[in-house]
């Protein structure tokens, strides 16, 4: 099943629940993709995204309210997806999401 899609989701963060579209376009090879996260603090793109079986892994460039780098991992089944991103010093924050359309 692909894990190709548009996902409305909830980042558990210290400052509360963020909100946002995260966006997932497979490559052609099936074993990387691209795409956002946009949210009430901007848009981020996916970097180094990459697909393993129903798992995704990326990182993304936050810039707001302070410069650091999430590293991101969710695992779909059907229209759920649910992971972490790891902000650094801050640990690790739940995600979850649900697949639209």
């Amino acid at each position: 099943m692909s894990v190709a899609g548009t996902y409305e989701t909830v980042v558990k963060s210290p400052m509360g629940d963020q909100k946002g579209t995260f966006t997932v376009v497979p490559g052609d090879d099936g074993s990387t993709f691209t795409g956002s996260m946009a949210g009430g603090m901007g848009s981020m793109d996916v970097k180094d995204g990459t697909i393993d079986g129903n798992t995704l892994r990326w990182k993304m460039d936050m810039t707001v309210p302070m410069p650091m780098e999430l590293n991101c991992e969710a695992t779909v089944e059907g229209d759920q997806l649910t992971g972490k991103v790891n902000a650094g010093a801050f640990g690790d924050m739940p995600l979850t999401g649900e697949r639209q359309g």
